[in-house]
């Protein structure tokens, strides 16, 4: 049996989602809330396996509610249930660590198949939310690719060989032996490269690398290292 937590601000939508919980002969609807402070307090007493948090609420909004729910009440997975489906709302719930996202206007078996994955353990996205989600991912990774091919042309070209293989995690040593160099010209040229992508140390400086794409052009070495 999964116990669950509904809270809404809205009497009406609480009797809706319940009615619809209800038909599930798994799911236990052990207290509901009308807002995010109570809701909390209510997580705390009943320790419901799944809390059902609308995003709008009075005294304490969802999002709210969710980050304290993650401190005191670990244990229990959240399910985010909302009307709005804008991309901020999507992207704080889940980095806030929502176990799910759904829509007031899905389909009522969304609802279902979202509190029975949460509950396992596994994550739930509504299809429209998925779709922002993904949609959102690709930008970003697109606009940290173009930002970092733009990085990287500033560079030589000796220095972009260097820097791909720093990226494909050859040690100082490897890339003098690839590109035939002195290890001391290696370390001048890693300095340099550090200092003109403004990276702190290697690492970022090898993710510079894979986003900009140099990795994918650089083949291992045959063998030995340092």
């Amino acid at each position: 049996m999964i116990r669950v937590l509904l809270a809404d601000d809205e009497a009406m939508i609480r009797a809706g989602v319940r009615a619809i919980l209800a038909a599930d002969p798994g799911i236990e609807v052990v207290a509901e809330a009308g807002d995010g402070r109570e809701a909390v307090a209510l997580a705390l007493s009943h320790r419901p396996d799944v809390v059902l948090l609308d995003i709008r609420m009075p005294r304490m909004d969802g999002l709210a509610a969710l980050a304290e729910l993650r401190r005191v009440a670990p244990a229990s997975s959240v399910v985010m249930l909302t009307t709005f489906g804008e991309d901020d709302y999507i992207a704080r719930a889940l980095s806030e660590g929502a176990g799910g996202f759904l829509l007031k206007s899905g389909d009522p078996r969304e609802l279902l198949a979202g509190i029975h994955a949460v509950a396992e353990g596994a994550a739930y996205l509504s299809p429209r939310v998925a779709h922002r989600v993904i949609a959102e991912l690709t930008g970003r990774r697109m606009t940290r690719a173009a930002a970092a091919r733009e990085q990287v042309a500033a560079l030589t070209p000796r220095e972009r060989d260097v820097l791909a293989l720093v990226g494909a995690g050859l040690s100082n040593g490897q890339i003098a032996r690839r590109l035939y160099l002195v290890e001391g010209t290696v370390k001048a040229h890693v300095s340099a490269i550090l200092a003109r992508l403004g990276a702190r140390n290697r690492v970022q400086a090898a993710i510079l690398a894979y986003e900009a794409g140099l990795p994918d052009s650089v083949e291992p070495p045959d063998g030995g290292g340092e």
